[in-house]
């Protein structure tokens, strides 16, 4: 039976969940460097471009040129929040220009898999098919989705903040530059919505709340 998710509606200027996890089921981090690899290609791929000059030697002579640039998605993808489990992990995207998710998930995904794929001399694919998409248009939805994305680590950490996730940075921990909280927390600066009005701040949210996000967001979990 195919899988949720696969068959996927891109619509410019929208939220997307993405997620995917390791071919049957494996890990696809196996340890802190990994993890810190996928970062890594995250940043490069979301921070503002910059273009850097670089000395190389060619026949005994010393030359200065310009790196060859990865592929940047800052104009047109906005994380939103993320969270990286030993086998899986999710993404929470917004993306300004349609279809501009393939084209970053694509880099993402290609970089990643032929760095883990070299490091662990290995061969074939890494993921379980292609990456899932959930296209949001529920601002309820949204900030539960956060909160069960944020929640994921649960099980095999006790703090949360030191997890691979953006907990850290929705709680002023951290400042990622190339992540942008704000969607998220300026929900609880003018509580409209009811949920959001039963708690003082994010953490609270996410930490107090009795709610199963996971029910709410109909019952998710990875195909």
């Amino acid at each position: 039976m195919p899988s949720r998710n696969i068959l996927k509606i891109y619509v410019s200027d929208s939220y997307y969940h993405i997620y995917n996890r390791g071919v049957a089921k494996q890990k696809v981090f196996r340890d802190r460097q990994d993890y810190k690899v996928f970062l890594k290609y995250l940043k490069e791929a979301l921070s503002i471009p910059v273009i850097k000059k670089i000395d190389f030697n060619l026949q005994g002579r010393t030359f200065k040129g310009i790196k060859r640039p990865v592929k940047n998605f800052h104009h047109n993808i906005t994380l939103i929040a993320y969270c990286l489990m030993p086998n899986h992990f999710h993404l929470l995207l917004k993306q300004k220009s349609k279809e501009t998710i393939k084209s970053f998930m694509r880099s993402i995904s290609t970089r990643y898999a032929a760095y883990f794929n070299r490091k662990y001399d290995r061969i074939g694919p890494l993921y379980q098919g292609r990456y899932k998409a959930v296209l949001i248009t529920n601002d309820e939805y949204l900030l539960h989705l956060t909160r069960y994305i944020h929640l994921n680590p649960a099980e095999y950490i006790s703090v949360l903040t030191k997890a691979y996730s953006s907990y850290a940075d929705y709680l002023g921990l951290r400042n990622t530059l190339w992540l942008n909280p704000n969607f998220i927390l300026k929900f609880f600066k003018s509580p409209i919505m009811p949920v959001v009005s039963k708690f003082n701040d994010y953490k609270t949210f996410v930490e107090n709340n009795k709610t199963d996000s996971a029910t709410i967001l109909e019952k998710l979990t990875l195909d």
